[in-house]
């Protein structure tokens, strides 16, 4: 179970927070003083803290002070009623979670203390998994026994110390957060903060204040200062995920940070210092990208500073055996199943699938099955229907056989064009046929497609502008 501190003297405060966000997942306690909140960190570390400026006994930015000696990864949120936002803006500084005016809206507070509990839990849940222990309930871990893994594990074991950039490398759904969390927890930044955001997932014109911050005025709706995450994670470590997917203004910037440890928050002219370590992560080429000028080279030579490439699930075939144990032991907790073994057929199926989605698709078949079993054995019957399409090894290899030889010819003939990006080419023109077929399988609908394809949806969105896709429903009324 998740746990939450209040620290707030206004009583009716303290009891409606409480009322609204308290759950059978979520265990709330409250405090009225600044020193009575601390005792309650000192006695045992919550998940996260929601902070009042203003206390009897001493102000807020003094009392995250002292959280902060207790526990520097303590993610805090502080809150105020106040018109100036000065004092929550200090603490932002100092690397505070976030902060919101009074009133408070609710809905927002309870997402936002969702992600501050999600980000507590991760950068302190091992991300390598010892078999020896019980499977987290709660964060995805590491798991493998197979020699490219172990090979993996040795690069995170070099890497880690050195206080330099990582860029990560690897499929959709092959745990590039899991390998970032592991860089982060082996560092000498491991007691600092860990602040994790997805390039992909956020709006282009929303991406650049999130990470650098902006100032009053800076655009329509910036109504007040805000901290970004650079600034916010002063001393610790941000993870970039999707970092291929970040518009030029905004890699410019990065580009600037990582050469001088310093930048601008949008509309504001004052140098802000940040000492932070920056691993990014992409499921995309970044060296074909740079040559065609989608990507800064200047930008990519600094991210390329250390290396790692996560194998996906087919090359590692035989790790699925161990997978399937560490996902039985955590969603038996979690769906309150007792699925304790998966029969050889459904263990056949399993090995012969290609995992376009890997470990994420693979978590995914698991948590299906388990839902559609009756007994304590995971049968071949209760595996995704795609699953259940029998093939032999013969076929498989004719197939795959097939698509060598086919890409083959598209290279080939590329070639003979003698016109240069030859990698760029021809993956776009996989790219064209993959995802024409399937979103012409899903009848248009985004959403799915970017299921099946084991991409974001921000992702296949970029792709079908740069390829010129247009893209129809099938299916009227429906939105995406």
């Amino acid at each position: 179970m998740s746990s939450l501190l209040i620290i707030d003297d206004e009583p009716n405060v303290c009891y409606s927070l409480q009322r609204a966000l308290e759950s059978a997942t979520l265990q709330i306690t409250t405090a009225g003083t600044a020193r009575e909140g601390i005792q309650c960190i000192r006695g045992g570390t919550p998940d996260a803290v929601i902070l009042d400026v203003r206390l009897p006994d001493m102000s807020g930015l003094e009392a995250y002070a002292m959280i902060r000696q207790i526990d520097a990864r303590l993610p805090v949120i502080v809150i105020t009623a106040h018109g100036t936002t000065e004092t929550a803006i200090e603490a932002m500084k100092l690397g505070a979670f976030e902060y919101l005016l009074k009133p408070l809206d609710l809905d927002q507070l309870g997402s936002v203390v969702a992600r501050a509990i999600h980000l507590s839990r991760i950068s302190r849940i091992p991300a390598m998994y010892d078999e020896k222990q019980e499977p987290q309930a709660e964060g995805d871990q590491l798991v493998s026994s197979s020699a490219p893994m172990q090979e993996l594990y040795k690069s995170i074991g070099r890497i880690a110390p050195q206080d330099v950039t990582v860029l990560i490398l690897g499929e959709s759904g092959t745990g590039k957060e899991l390998v970032a969390r592991a860089i982060y927890q082996h560092s000498r930044r491991s007691q600092a903060p860990f602040l994790a955001i997805n390039c992909a997932a956020i709006p282009e014109p929303l991406l650049e204040s999130e990470l650098f911050g902006h100032e009053r005025g800076a655009f329509t709706g910036a109504d007040r200062r805000r901290i970004g995450k650079f600034e916010q994670a002063h001393g610790g470590t941000v993870f970039m995920d999707e970092v291929g997917d970040m518009a030029p203004g905004t890699q410019a910037k990065l580009l600037r940070l990582l050469q001088e440890k310093q930048f601008e928050r949008v509309g504001g002219n004052a140098t802000i210092h940040s000492d932070i370590r920056v691993i990014a992560a992409t499921n995309q080429d970044l060296e074909s990208l740079a040559a065609i000028g989608r990507f800064r080279q200047d930008l990519f030579y600094r991210l390329n500073v250390l290396t790692i490439r996560i194998p996906p699930l087919r090359e590692r075939i035989e790790d699925i055996p161990l997978l399937l144990e560490y996902f039985l032991g955590r969603m038996n907790r979690e769906l309150d199943r007792h699925v304790r073994r998966v029969s050889p057929e459904a263990m056949e199926l399993l090995k012969q699938h290609s995992w376009p989605g890997n470990v994420r698709e693979l978590q995914s078949a698991v948590k299906y099955a388990l839902v559609h079993t009756a007994g304590d054995t995971l049968t071949a019957d209760c595996l995704p229907p795609h699953l259940q399409e029998k093939s032999s090894r013969v076929e498989v290899l004719a197939a795959e056989e097939s698509v060598d030889l086919a890409v083959a010819r598209l290279v080939h003939e590329t070639l003979a064009q003698k016109c240069g990006n030859v990698y760029y080419q021809v993956q776009a023109a996989v790219d064209r046929v993959v995802l024409r077929e399937v979103l012409e399988r899903v009848k248009g609908n985004q959403v799915e497609a970017a299921d099946l394809l084991g991409i974001s949806r921000t992702t296949l969105r970029s792709k079908l502008r740069a390829l010129g896709l247009v893209v129809e429903k099938q299916v009227s009324g429906t939105q995406d």
